[in-house]
């Protein structure tokens, strides 16, 4: 009797063999078929884009010792890290093969992040250490230690027959459509650090050392990318996640216990469309959904169209939804049609729910239509203008300022407004984290330097603000027509010619009690001298010159967003 199980195991055995071979040699055959019909070449780098060359991981921690000025005693212990792309062999790819041209687009790119150790000694001298790491995602391993060679295929931007090809042989080689990027953002949760990005699941990282530890699925109850700017919400300290799909369903909110172990609530918001949100804002009892009219669309790419595309006549709507509410609980506000990737806050204010965002007419992803030239389609939306954005003309579309919504959820109404001037553009904004959801008096942007942008066909950013949203700014008049109130103030700490900021983040001082009593950091890079720097600037006192500049052993691409993680080295 024992003989014949063993006998079906056998034969079990050899059709499972069979089929692996199967697979395998399939699988060869699409890899045979890739490296002959496609062909993959660098992207032409702008003489002014240098500083978003790729650099080398250095390989271990390194110190830091050329300080100008002090950094003062009260500054905490802790890591400043920075995330960002940074291209594998050599920079971003196209492809050229039967099906036409795709290409990869400028957001994309292997992130790699950058970390800058202040550990202080017990007599108060300063100790500083500088590393970098590329974020080793599943496919970041298999490219690099694998193939060590370009193999996925670019899958975003491109002629329509040549991005579905993309899709399908992807799909087929390695079981996902797009490489998993992971460059965008670095957040924590209940004492662990995760490197986030829109297009990838979060991956753990040991931030000592910048080792990976895997990806973060919420022991299995999350399957999706989510949002590069989760919140903790007030009083609970759970965070709330917002993760995007081109399929339905095209957004799921998600809320994860204090301790990080449970998934306290998910829901499908049941989007009619599924649109490219990059952030989630939250106030002390509701969740802010942004829908605007940058869209993922299988069916226009399959048409012929784009996969992402702003529709510039398409509409705009924010939903508020309580903490733990489904899609019918949400309550929408139709506002102007806009693009807006960051929120500074929301806050609940009597019946209304207040926005703070910065706001643009234009989307820069995924960037211009096939057939027109990319340097030059950014280059005019980055042209500064001193006029509404209400006018018909593309220039400065991509300029960005900050902007209040006030959402009556008694009324249905919505009053909207510029909260500053068009003398500078300003995104990439950030608060004393302590204030998330809560109504706070100051917040902190990047200013864009509007020409540099334009010469370069790339964001730069030449200086900070401050801005004080409960003063106005006394001597200044808006030229803006839907402007109802007084622009608000702000203060500018701007970068010498030729440099330029990524990264900003505020650090709160030790037992500070003001939400202003501490000092905001950001990656410097000057491109006349190439190097990169640290600057260190005293929030209260925010024009005046940098409290340190902190010069780096090695050169820092320019890249997204970063975040001060407080550590106490000496325990």
């Amino acid at each position: 009797m024992p003989l014949i199980p063993g006998k079906k195991l056998k034969q079990q055995d050899v059709r499972v063999d069979i089929v692996k071979k199967l697979k395998n040699g399939c699988m060869k055959l699409v890899d045979a078929f890739v490296d002959t019909v496609f062909e993959f070449s660098d992207q032409t780098v702008h003489p002014n884009q240098t500083n978003l060359s790729p650099v080398e991981e250095i390989g271990a921690p390194v110190a830091v010792a050329d300080i100008q000025g002090t950094l003062p005693q009260q500054f905490p212990q802790g890591i400043f890290l920075r995330n960002g792309p940074n291209p594998l062999f050599g920079g971003l790819k196209s492809t050229r093969s039967m099906f036409g041209r795709s290409s990869f687009i400028w957001v994309e790119g292997e992130g790699m992040l950058h970390a800058i150790y202040f550990k202080k000694h017990i007599n108060g001298e300063w100790h500083l250490l500088y590393n970098n790491r590329y974020v080793q995602t599943e496919s970041f391993r298999f490219e690099k230690h694998v193939k060590n060679r370009p193999s996925f295929l670019p899958a975003v931007e491109g002629d329509a027959v040549a991005v579905v090809a993309a899709f399908v042989l992807n799909w087929l080689r390695f079981g996902e459509v797009n490489k998993d990027m992971s460059n965008t953002n670095v957040i924590e949760h209940s004492g662990r650090f995760y490197s986030v990005a829109e297009n990838s699941m979060p991956q753990e990282i040991d931030i000592m050392s910048l080792q990976s530890l895997g990806v973060w699925d919420v022991c299995r109850a999350w399957n999706r990318p989510f949002t590069s700017h989760p919140k903790k919400a007030p009083d609970t300290g759970e965070l709330v996640i917002m993760g995007i799909a081109p399929t339905k369903p095209y957004m799921e909110i998600g809320i994860i216990s204090e301790d990080g172990k449970r998934m306290v609530h998910k829901v499908d918001v049941k989007l009619s469309r599924s649109s490219l949100t990059h952030e989630i804002g939250i106030t002390r009892r509701f969740n802010v959904i942004l829908d605007y009219p940058v869209t993922i669309d299988l069916n226009r790419l399959i048409r012929g169209g784009s996969l992402i595309k702003f529709e510039k006549e398409g509409y705009a709507k924010i939903g508020v939804m309580p903490r733990y509410g489904d899609a019918d609980s949400i309550q929408w506000f139709e506002v102007k049609p806009n693009c807006t990737m960051h929120v500074f806050n929301c806050f609940e204010h009597e019946h209304e729910v207040v926005v703070w965002g910065c706001r643009a007419t234009d989307s820069f992803i995924p960037g211009p239509e096939k057939g027109l030239n990319k340097f030059e389609w950014f280059s005019q939306r980055f042209k500064p203008v001193c006029v509404t954005d209400e006018q018909n003309t593309e220039d400065g579309s991509l300029l960005s300022r900050a902007y209040q919504w006030r959402l009556n959820l008694k009324t249905g109404e919505v009053r909207e407004r510029f909260l500053t001037g068009n003398q500078f553009s300003m995104d990439f904004p950030f608060i004393n984290s302590a204030f998330t959801g809560l109504k706070n008096k100051y917040g902190y942007a990047q200013v864009l330097d509007s020409v540099a942008s334009s010469n370069s066909g790339i964001f730069k950013f030449g200086g900070l603000a401050k801005l004080h949203f409960e003063e106005p700014q006394s001597g200044e008049v808006s030229l803006l027509k839907d402007s109802e109130e007084e622009p608000i103030k702000v203060e500018y700490h701007m970068l010498e010619n030729n440099s330029f900021c990524t990264g900003a983040s505020f650090v709160p001082r030790e037992d500070s009690l003001q939400e202003d009593d501490g000092w905001v950091i950001a990656h410097v890079h000057n491109e006349i001298t190439n190097t990169s720097q640290v600057y260190i600037v005293d929030a209260k006192r925010f024009s005046d010159e940098p409290v340190a500049k902190i010069t780096l052993p090695h050169r820092v691409p320019y890249g997204f967003h970063g975040a001060f993680m407080p550590i106490s080295f000496n325990k």
